[in-house]
């Protein structure tokens, strides 16, 4: 379980991506001005056994609560720069 504490007010960021690395879940909030980004460790997971479905979880989750949603994976990082 993962629990969702301090996220960024849906009203100024309302776009929500979420990257899973080695070590951590990245997930990176973007407003029209500003982005936050909040990494969470995977050490801190109860089940960290099936990360893509804590991932998918994950994304259903914030969808909930207002963002828009994506998931990208590490090597699609670079992409935009």
């Amino acid at each position: 379980m993962l629990r969702l504490l301090g996220l960024p007010q849906v009203s100024r960021f309302p776009r929500a991506t979420v990257t899973l690395h080695l070590d951590c879940f990245q997930l990176l909030f973007h407003g029209d001005e500003h982005s936050r980004r909040v990494d969470v460790d995977l050490k801190y997971l109860d089940n960290a056994d099936d990360l893509e479905a804590t991932e998918l979880r994950l994304l259903a989750r914030l969808q909930e609560l207002g963002y828009e949603v994506e998931r990208r994976s590490p090597s699609e990082e670079g992409a935009g720069s």
